[in-house]
């Protein structure tokens, strides 16, 4: 049996050590509102300066990982009762729900700006801090956003694409977007952490499993989240030059 004091030091850790996992979750593309998968991407797309730094960091993410990172979710799901543990998910997002409407106004979607707005008025009051996603009951449904998207959206290259330890993939655009986010207020950071850790405990399996057998797993993981980004910088729609070639020959 566990000792109760291992189990406070469980506690204690786990948030720190899962932080780690906050990008993660797009790789097994996360997104929780999306009903269709990323489009394939050429490969050589991706700008990938530092490559083989890249490439020791991603080795050192997955071993931390398996060594760290997934006991410490195993004995959270565990302890931590499936409402709790979904009531902590929400309360992370309802922290991003600014950032969401700064993100969406900076894109022009005042539409998505006001319901992020509406969103955290009400989940940070009805919804006792977010713990409950009344909004969502009222009719107003989530679609985040955060400061990378909106320079994707507004034609910002992604850059070099960077592996960041423990953090895991990310590339100049998106992490500029999250450090500015930092700057200005360290909560919303907090939430996407925080959610990011949540969203983990649920799809730890997907993550593992995108690399799993790979012979390669750093291009693996590297394509999936730039198409992933790419994804939701489209929200969900296929660039023309995306789109599959057709033969007039397949309407006869």
């Amino acid at each position: 049996m566990r000792s109760s004091k291992g189990i406070s030091l469980s506690r204690m850790l786990l948030p720190a050590v899962l932080a780690g996992a906050v990008w993660w979750p797009g790789i097994a593309a996360a997104d929780e509102n999306s009903t269709t998968s990323p489009p394939p991407a050429a490969a050589d797309k991706v700008e990938d300066p530092l490559e083989g730094i890249n490439r020791f960091t991603s080795g050192f993410n997955r071993i931390f990982r398996g060594a760290i990172v997934d006991p410490l979710v195993d004995g959270y799901q565990a302890i931590t009762p499936e409402p709790v543990q979904d009531a902590l998910g929400k309360a992370a997002a309802n922290l991003n729900e600014p950032v969401t409407a700064v993100s969406s106004f900076l894109q022009g979607d005042t539409e998505n700006a006001g319901n992020a707005t509406k969103r955290f008025l009400i989940n940070s009051t009805l919804g006792i801090g977010g713990l409950n996603d009344q909004a969502t009951e009222m009719g107003y449904e989530s679609r985040q956003e955060d400061l990378g998207q909106a320079a994707g959206h507004g034609g910002g290259e992604a850059g070099a694409h960077i592996v960041l330890p423990i953090l895991g993939p990310s590339n100049m655009r998106d992490a500029t977007g999250d450090i500015i986010t930092g700057v200005l207020s360290p909560l919303p950071l907090i939430g996407k952490v925080a959610q990011g850790s949540v969203q983990y405990s649920g799809n730890q399996d997907d993550v593992n499993a995108v690399s799993k057998g790979s012979l390669d797993p750093y291009i693996v993981e590297r394509d999936a989240y730039e198409q992933h980004r790419q994804f939701l910088i489209n929200n969900g729609k296929i660039a023309p030059a995306q789109a599959p070639a057709l033969d007039s020959r397949d309407f006869k």
